[in-house]
């Protein structure tokens, strides 16, 4: 960093370039390389079914099921979802599910073991309890569950009572991931999103007494009308329940991706420097409780495993962010869903009644993805370390790959030569100094992102 005693206003002056280009690049959120934007129609579900028919044997997977509905269309959010005032599309959709699975297993060709299982959406917690119980019956008719894979799902307090509470526990849930945000009336009501403190410790409270010993809380910074010290107000009552691991993610403001997110009222966002410093405002706070900072935007009890993780340099990223599961396909059903293979990545069409009609007909309903070349896989690897470890080794990437990785060196050479204080290059091993940068690194690292795009959310 600048010796300031010495270097004086030329610091100063770098600083400042730095913090600008900090607050003020768009860039992807890096859960994959190549960015989904890229993806395309070259892919579909011939390919599909061929990397699924590749599958070893010996290897478990990871599973993702997408499960769209919502009762309430919260205006933050921009994932694919849609509205629903009660449970009875799921009755269709869950038959539509099992026909989903029923074509993997056929296609892979037996029931693979599972590492682990993942429901997200959308509200999973919307369905009953006996349609709970159905989707287990039709994962666990499908693939092997023998192996106590790590089981989550994302909860919504206001969503949730005894009986489904108890299906989901039955199911194998041993990892809960509760959607908070921010507990301030203010900011809820701007982002179409009321959850009251004491519902949500109802919801822990249930999960806790049934044995479930690993609970998260998702939270958001930069929401509209948030302040420090409505922040630190909601920080507090989080950390009264001593959450295993906490998300803290920027708001990603793209209302013209998410066209619900045009409600939220964009002069009552902060901006961009007032945002970074809730940043700043939640890691100082979840550091000095004795979180560790783990990547980009999450935290965990220095005893949690994706704790553990980080420190053995095995943390992975995907999809659903940051991960301690090591499988290398991550298989994904549901409509926009997407998969991982080692050759690449296959997507399910958005839209659910185009993703019913595929499957229904005994076809997958890819729609695009992408084939990774091995040069690809290396940017990709590379990627996937600087945002899980903030350092990058070029020779070990090299030979990893059986690749020269010169260009990829030459890319973060460059990048430093424009805002040196975002890292050292020393040799070939690579180091930020702070994971706020990881972002605005990793883009520059990417040989086909050369500027700031308008379409991805704010580095920080």
């Amino acid at each position: 960093m600048c010796d300031r005693a010495k270097r004086g206003k030329s610091c100063a002056m770098t600083q400042s370039i730095l913090r600008k280009a900090l607050l003020e690049a768009r860039v992807p959120r890096y859960t994959s390389y190549p960015p989904a934007t890229r993806f395309s129609q070259a892919v579909g579900a011939d390919q599909h079914a061929a990397w699924l028919s590749t599958l070893p044997a010996t290897e478990p997977i990871s599973l993702y099921a997408h499960i769209p509905f919502c009762r309430r269309l919260c205006w933050f959010c921009a994932c694919r979802t849609q509205g629903t005032s009660n449970a009875a599309p799921l009755t269709r959709f869950l038959q539509t599910l099992n026909a989903e699975m029923r074509l993997v297993e056929t296609a892979i060709g037996r029931r693979q073991t599972v590492s682990a299982l993942h429901l997200g959406g959308g509200t999973p917690t919307l369905m009953e309890a006996f349609q709970i119980k159905a989707l287990s019956d039709a994962f666990r008719a499908h693939f092997d569950l023998s192996q106590d894979p790590e089981i989550s799902v994302e909860i919504d307090p206001t969503e949730l009572d005894e009986t489904r509470l108890d299906e989901l526990v039955d199911f194998g849930l041993n990892r809960a991931s509760i959607g908070v945000q921010d507990f301030d009336p203010k900011v809820q009501e701007a982002i179409g999103r009321l959850q009251s403190a004491e519902i949500t410790a109802e919801a822990v409270t249930g999960l806790r007494v049934r044995g479930v010993k690993s609970v998260n809380f998702d939270l958001l910074y930069g929401l509209p009308y948030q302040t420090p010290e409505r922040l630190s107000a909601t920080l507090a009552k989080v950390l009264d329940h001593k959450p295993d691991r906490l998300a803290l993610y920027g708001y990603a403001h793209v209302p013209w991706v998410a066209k619900r997110q045009k409600l939220i009222p964009e002069e009552a966002l902060p901006d961009p420097s007032a945002r970074r410093e809730l940043a700043e405002l939640a890691q100082a706070t979840l550091v000095a409780a004795g979180y560790v900072p783990i990547g980009i935007d999450h935290y965990a009890l220095p005893k949690d495993s994706m704790a553990r993780s980080a420190e053995a340099g095995t943390l992975r990223r995907n999809f659903q962010g940051y991960t301690t599961d090591t499988a290398s396909a991550l298989i994904s059903m549901g409509p926009s869903a997407i998969s991982r293979f080692e050759g690449g990545y296959s997507q399910n069409a958005s839209a659910t009644r185009d993703w019913t009609r595929a499957v229904e007909t005994g076809l997958f309903a890819t729609s695009r993805g992408f084939t990774l070349s091995r040069e690809d896989i290396m940017v990709a690897d590379a990627i996937e370390r600087l945002m899980c470890d903030g350092r990058i080794d070029f020779a070990r990437m090299a030979e990893r790959h059986g690749l020269r990785a010169q260009a990829l060196r030459d890319r973060a050479e460059a990048a430093l030569a424009d805002l040196p204080e975002i890292g050292t290059l020393s040799g070939d091993r690579l180091a930020i100094n702070e994971m706020a940068y990881a972002r605005l690194l990793a883009a520059r690292l990417d040989p086909e992102l050369e500027s700031s795009d308008g379409r991805f959310s704010l580095a920080s």
